[in-house]
Parts: C-alpha cells; structure tokens; sequence
C-alpha cells in the first residue's frame, strides 16, 4: 500500500491492511468505515476511510487510536466467463461496456472510482438482469468519458450494429455521464436502427448505498425490451428510486455534476418514462420509430476537425483566425441568446465562410431557439452565411457538423443537412412550456 512513515506505522501497530474495517478514535469522536489506499504522493499524516453511506473522508491520524474491526476481503480477479444458458421465452438483450461509473470499482491505491467491470461483471454485480432477459455482452473500451472523441464514436457504433446483426433485439451501451449526451447525439446520426439503444450511467459507484445504477441498468433492459427503436438516454427521473426517463438522444443534456436526475430533455418532454419495469410514452406529440419500421444503417463517416467556440464578452477575433490557419473543416459557435457574438468577429467569420468553413450558430441559453433575423448582429451574421439551427442543443449541433462534413462538403448541402430534422434534434417551434426552474426541489 501506499502510506508511509507515520501512517505506515500506525496501522502497521494494529495489523491494519487496505479493505480492513476499522475504528478510528479522536478527540471524542469516532470514524468507522473501511481503509481506502490513498496516492503514492499523499502526506503520511492521514488515512482514507471509506463510511457506511459511501462516502470517502480523510482522517487525521495525530494523537488518535485505531482499532481493527473485520479483515476484509481480498478483491477477486480473472474470474471465468459466464456460462448463461438461453431462454427461448426471452428477448435477447445485448450490454456494451464503454466504462464510465456504472461498470466501475474502487481503485484500492488511490481511493477513487476507475472503470473497471466488464459486461460479465455487470451481470454479477446485477443478476436480476438475467430475470428479464437472455443477457449477453462485452466491453469493448474502459475509458472515462472525459477521453471520449469521435473515433470511439464510430466503434461505438460498429460494435452497436455488430450486436443487431448478431440478432440482438435491443442493446444497452454503458456509458460514463460526462460525455454521454454527446454519444448519445452521435449514435443517433450514425445508426439507423430496427431496435431500441439505450445509453445509461451512474452518478454515483454501485459501492455506495446512494448508487443509481442498479435502476439505471434494470430500467434500460426494459427500455431496450420496448417498441421504441431509437437512440435514448436512461437515467433517473427523480432522485429518489421510483422511476427513470427514456431522453431522445439528441435532446438531452448533463445539467448537475452530481444529482442522480442529471439528465433532462431540453425544449421538449423526455420520451418515456420507466416505472416498475413498464414503459409508458409520455411525448406524444412527437413521432417516435417503432421496432423493425427501419433496416439497420451505419453511415459513419465523420470529421473531427471542427472547433466549438464558446462566445464571451472580451473573445478575440483572433480564436477564429486560429482554426482557420489550423486548417479546421468547420466551426460551432455558441452564441449569446438568439445567438449572437460580438460584431467584430462578423469579419474573421465571413473570412472562413469565404475560405469553404462552414460556421454553425447556437445558442448557450440551452432553452428556446436561435433567431438571426430579430437584431442587426444576427441580421449581419446571417448575410455573412452563418447557419443558424433552431433549437437545437451546443453539443448536438457540434455532433451534428462533425457527422454532415463526413457526408458532405458542399456549403449549400451542409446547410441543407444542419436545418433539417433527422433525429429529433429540431424542434419546428418550441414552447416555454418545457422551461423549468427548479429551486431545490
């Protein structure tokens, strides 16, 4: 392990190993939990200690006792395969693994949370799958969904495509939270799909007694069992555990770095909602694809050379320079309210226009829609050939021109292709009655 000097020796004096639950006692007041490793550059005055509500705490350890309560077990490793048996009454269900926290464990030298479990190991730790299902699976990355890119993307949807052709009757993908509304975007351009694909995650690691995932997965192989043939997100309606909310992938959004209902549909209601393993529609305004209505495609070709540019006050012309002389294929800009930028980028904007760039607008207010014609800097924009897109979503307009410049490189083609609905991400008219504020609830 890790600790050294002083917190080597105290828990050497007790015969105290990484796993072991034990008892701290300080000033009065006593820790109890389980020993975590902490990093190889850590101070040798604490010890991590994991609690009974999953929460990790650091102790330290001058003029305390310890006390060992129970050795704890040693992690087990290279575990054989599952051997599952079909059953011919059951849907076949397929679970990618990506990573993410979801399929993850503790790392016993630092103390944080890595990616980790297979898609056999899911099934372990989530046998109650197997009661819905005939369940197969396979990791096919172990990464953080902070290193996601596009290239993932594309063998996220190759592997996708190889499970439904393989006979899979809905694929559920793992997936870290971070990223995973992006996935979840460019899932949606490159497949066309005859079955369900559910994307899920986990806010917090199921070590915790607070983790999400355990609903999260039992929800989606019930999405994934559904006549919904599309790419959805599953993730918690609420923070408690009654119900989760199937998202239209290309119109959902990561909103809090830690609650368990992160994700919501933004400018629209989410899809469906799943409560006790039965999905009920719930947007029924909009059409959705139902089972085996469409072949399965993979139109994967991408370009991943686009620049996201986030538009402030103070931002310099000179950032749109930059991606030109980079050679960058195509720029999303996300803009202020109806989506605008300060004027003077009008003219390094209308230079990469002139130079075969196609420039894409958004906007950063999330909710409503983008509108160049409503004040003289959209009126500019628009007359310098900035495409506007509606409602649609920062990050799925970025998807979006990073999949049309894999189609196509024709300006008046793109444009076509970016104002056009493909998956759900244009709404043609957008109501505030899907704008909630939400104080504490």
């Amino acid at each position: 392990m890790s600790y050294r000097k002083t917190a080597k020796k105290f828990l050497d004096s007790q015969g105290i190993s990484i796993g072991d639950q034990i008892l701290i006692k300080k000033d009065d007041i006593e820790y109890q939990g389980m020993l975590l490793d902490r990093a190889e550059d850590a101070d040798e005055w604490h010890v991590v200690l994991k609690l009974a509500n999953g929460y990790n705490i650091g102790v330290n350890i001058v003029e305390a006792e310890a006390k060992l309560l129970e050795k704890g077990e040693k992690p087990k490793i290279d575990l054989p395969p599952l051997d599952l048996k079909e059953d011919p009454e059951k849907m076949n269900i397929s679970i990618i693994s990506t990573g993410g926290t979801v399929a993850s464990i503790i790392d016993y030298k630092t103390g944080a949370v890595h990616p980790a479990f297979t898609a056999d190991d899911l099934l372990r730790a989530t046998p109650e799958l197997l009661d819905e299902a005939n369940i197969t699976g396979k990791a096919i990355m172990n990464i953080l969904s902070e290193n996601m890119k596009p290239d993932y993307w594309v063998q996220a949807a190759r592997a996708v495509a190889d499970e439904i052709t393989e006979g899979a009757e809905g694929v559920v993908v793992a997936h870290g939270t971070d990223t995973m509304h992006y996935t979840s975007a460019a899932l949606s351009f490159i497949l066309q799909t005859p079955v369900p694909i559910v994307l899920t995650g986990a806010q917090r690691s199921s070590d915790r007694p607070s983790s999400d995932a355990f609903i999260n997965l039992m929800s989606s192989v019930a999405a994934a069992k559904s006549d919904l043939a599309e790419v959805m997100v599953c993730m918690h309606a609420t923070e408690n555990d009654s119900q989760t909310y199937l998202h239209r992938g290309t119109k959902v959004r990561k909103m809090h770095t830690s609650r368990r209902d992160t994700f919501s549909s933004i400018n629209t209601l989410p899809m469906a909602q799943v409560k006790d393993g039965k999905v009920k529609i719930l947007d029924k305004d909009y059409p959705y694809t139902k089972r085996n209505e469409d072949q399965l495609e993979v139109n994967d070709l991408l370009e991943p050379k686009i620049a996201f540019i986030k538009s402030y006050p103070g931002i310099s012309g000179e950032l749109i320079d930059y991606h030109i002389d980079k050679g960058y294929k195509g720029m999303m800009i996300e803009g202020t309210g109806l989506g605008h930028c300060p004027e003077y980028l009008i003219s390094p904007i209308k230079r990469a226009i002139d130079e075969g760039i196609p420039v894409v607008m958004s906007s950063q207010c999330l909710y409503g829609r983008t509108n160049l014609n409503v004040y003289s800097t959209g009126r500019k924009l628009l007359k310098s050939g900035v495409i506007p897109v509606g409602d649609m979503l920062p990050e799925v307009a970025y998807v979006k021109l990073v999949w049309t410049l894999g189609q196509t490189t024709d300006p008046e083609e793109v444009k076509r292709i970016m104002q056009t609905n493909l998956k759900g991400e244009l709404v043609e008219k957008s109501s505030s009655k899907y704008f909630i504020k939400d104080y504490g609830r």
